[in-house]
């Protein structure tokens, strides 16, 4: 399932497909991270001083310093 939109709303970002079906969740603190960006099938998320990057399901498949 590809991912259609990605929202930043509170504590969350929020991943939905194509149908704007809610997918997967990603809990953030919003005063620190935030959502850098997303792809059909990845979204970026910068914590601290790192990024990570999860797939449509929310589960994060990698992650790297900045």
């Amino acid at each position: 399932m590809a991912i259609g939109n990605v929202m930043e709303k509170g504590n969350y970002v929020y991943i939905y497909d194509e149908r704007n079906q809610q997918i997967g969740s990603i809990w953030i603190n919003p005063n620190s991270d935030k959502l850098m960006g997303y792809t059909s099938s990845t979204v970026n998320v910068k914590k601290g001083s790192y990024v990570y990057t999860y797939n449509e399901k929310a589960q994060q498949i990698s992650s790297r310093q900045i």
